[in-house]
């Protein structure tokens, strides 16, 4: 393509001292034999082939990039993204590239081997959203009067929102650190903050103490101390008012398409449709049912992948593992020490198998059981109606109780078994999220308004938590035992006004059988069970059945044999 091509743009930079065909090309070339980040050449002139790309940052009516000091990188998620120089003095620092060890989906890749991505890419997604998203409000809505500083702190509390995540992400806040310091109220929001002052300090970033007040506010979604930044740039990095933000933008995106699970939601579209109104973001009406599918996309990948039953027993395998090897290591102590936290990442496990420290014996063993997926097993699990929340708890459903209903040779202990209390929800506990969002109308965007569910669709869901028990075994040799001593203590809760058992099928164990649905059946002594069959309930019962198989098949069709213990009816 020569350079009179009409889709060749040129620009001098006004610099009036150049002729008008002296110019240093601009060559774009993202082809896969150039590394994934590449400076532009300096330049006072730059050539651009419209259509090639949108530069996102630095720049003017024209679409010329501006810019020498900054990179771009080729996300699979959005494309081609402009990384400024703020961005960058952040990002080439130990303490973000400490990210790129990190999991995004912590145990998940061992059953999800496309979930290879870490924290290191979502980061810098959630600050390309984060700054599109900012641009935009200053952009076209000039009233609000966002300064420079505040698109800085924006894009740069994106970038830096999950410094302080532990080993596995999640598994290490949410599992490791409640066993390892009981009682302690630690978030990775917190260790966020220490590692962002120590970056800061260790890297001499250009940004002042207010500032680094601002982006701690902003990680943490809510305004302390005296700031006077405006309320609704405290929903874009982490919303706690209804918890759309661009940090759940992106991971949604980018899980689904690492997990390989196709999903219909587009939030650059709800970005273009979203502006502010009394000082929070709002959306357009037309948005309000791709909202619900994003929440509900939200819950689909808990139920499917963040919670799936084996990368949960992962987890509790890891979990365990630390354990055994935190007196040793010191790892829960890391959390208060950023030079400790800054190379505590996924490799602690590679550190554990290569140590030869005594005391790891433990620890070692159980990670290579992991190896060798010789894995903690599930045993079953028991969604809990909204009625028996009340009894249904930690304090009547643990570890204890199940070993207390045991059989005569079963022999359980505590440590065999696992129980957890699992919710899977819209972001909002029970509350439906959208309920918090408002929205405008093409005729008015300057009024924001609620819309109630009934007014979207019949089919949106009445509630929006489910409330679930797993139960788990350390021992595989005992799932059996342990399945059977769950169900014995579970049908203490589901008894009827006559005194029998109504508790659902255990459909999800492994041990499940539609002619067997619960153990209590298969111990019960053989007079009960020769007892109703000779009832007469039983007796209809059979011979309804029996005549219904004549009906269809036209013929008499034998009674099948189902065998329950050693007696056959």
């Amino acid at each position: 393509m020569d350079d009179s091509s009409p889709f060749i743009v040129h620009s001098n930079n006004g610099d009036s001292n150049r002729s008008s065909g002296a110019y240093d090309s601009y060559d774009l070339d993202f082809s896969a034999s150039n590394p994934l980040l590449s400076t532009p050449k300096s330049s006072s002139s730059r050539l651009y082939r419209r259509g090639s790309f949108t530069p996102l940052f630095g720049r003017d009516d024209s679409g010329i990039y501006d810019g020498s000091n900054d990179k771009y990188i080729n996300d699979p998620i959005h494309g081609h993204v402009l990384l400024d120089s703020d961005c960058l003095s952040c990002i080439d620092t130990p303490q973000f590239q400490r990210l790129r060890d990190l999991k995004q989906l912590g145990s998940a890749y061992y059953v999800f081997p496309g979930a290879t991505h870490n924290r290191f890419e979502h980061s810098i997604g959630t600050s390309h959203l984060a700054g599109e998203l900012v641009e935009r409000f200053r952009d076209t809505q000039p009233e609000l009067e966002i300064s420079e500083s505040d698109v800085k702190c924006v894009k740069l509390a994106g970038l830096c929102h999950d410094l302080g995540h532990g080993p596995y992400s999640h598994v290490f806040d949410n599992e490791f650190i409640p066993l390892a310091l009981p009682g302690s109220a630690w978030t990775h929001e917190q260790g966020s903050e220490m590692m962002l002052e120590r970056l800061v300090e260790d890297n001499n970033v250009d940004i002042d103490r207010e500032e680094l007040n601002f982006i701690k506010d902003l990680i943490m979604g809510e305004r302390r101390g005296n700031s006077q930044r405006q309320a609704f740039l405290f929903d874009i990095v982490s919303n706690k008012r209804n918890s759309l933000d661009v940090d759940k933008y992106d991971y949604l995106q980018r899980d689904c398409y690492n997990v390989g699970i196709k999903s219909s939601i587009d939030c650059s579209r709800l970005m273009k449709m979203s502006r502010v109104i009394d000082d929070q973001i709002c959306w357009h009406h037309k948005e309000v049912y791709n909202l619900y599918e994003l929440y509900h996309t939200r819950f689909s990948l808990f139920k499917r992948v963040y919670t799936h039953r084996v990368g949960k027993a992962i987890e509790y395998m890891l979990t365990d593992a630390l354990l055994a090897a935190d007196s040793v290591m010191g790892i829960s102590s890391a959390i208060f020490n950023p030079e400790e936290y800054l190379h505590l990442t996924d490799d602690i496990v590679r550190q554990i198998e290569r140590s030869r420290e005594p005391g790891l014996e433990e620890s070692k063993a159980i990670l290579k059981r992991v190896r060798t997926r010789d894995l903690y097993k599930f045993v079953d699990e028991l969604l809990i109606p909204r009625e028996k929340l009340g009894r249904l708890t930690k304090h009547n459903v643990n570890a204890a109780e199940i070993v207390s209903c045991q059989g005569p040779n079963d022999h359980l202990k505590v440590d065999d078994v696992i129980v957890e209390f699992l919710k899977n929800n819209y972001a909002m506990k029970d509350q439906n999220p959208v309920d918090a969002i408002k929205f405008f109308s093409k005729n008015n965007h300057a009024v924001s308004y609620h819309i109630p569910k009934e007014k979207v669709s019949s089919l949106i869901p009445s509630e929006f938590q489910e409330n679930m028990i797993r139960v788990f075994s350390r021992d595989p040799s005992k799932v059996k035992a342990v399945h059977e001593s769950f169900r014995r203590l579970m049908s203490r809760f589901y008894r009827s006004n006559d005194g029998t058992s109504n508790l659902p099928p255990s459909s999800t164990s492994p041990y499940y059988d539609s002619r067997n649905t619960t153990p209590e059946r298969a111990s019960l002594p053989t007079g009960w069970l020769q007892s109703q069959q000779s009832s007469p309930t039983m007796r209809n019962l059979t011979i309804g059945s029996i005549t219904k198989r004549r009906s269809r098949s036209g013929s008499r069709s034998p009674s099948r044999r189902v065998k329950t213990g050693d007696v056959r009816f």
